[in-house]
């Protein structure tokens, strides 16, 4: 049950720091600085989260398989 629960975590723990990684990269992209920059990237990293966890797929699965396609669905919105 712990090595289940260290699953999920380190797994939701990834998927912040990729998104958080990408939005940062547009950040930079968009050269913002200080406040603005992490205003960006926070707002960045909640839309790609919400979106991901609102669409069918996720309503359907539980578990490691669900943030498993949290992941990819992130990587992908926050990639476009």
């Amino acid at each position: 049950m712990k090595s289940a629960i260290f699953a999920v975590l380190a797994l939701f723990v990834m998927n912040t720091a990729f998104a958080q990684s990408a939005c940062e990269t547009k950040a930079a992209e968009k050269k913002l600085n200080g406040a603005a920059k992490n205003s960006f990237v926070k707002k960045c990293e909640k839309d790609a989260r919400e979106i991901c966890e609102n669409d069918d797929i996720s309503k359907r699965t539980s578990g490691a398989a669900k943030e498993a396609h949290i992941k990819k669905c992130m990587k992908d919105a926050v990639g476009n």
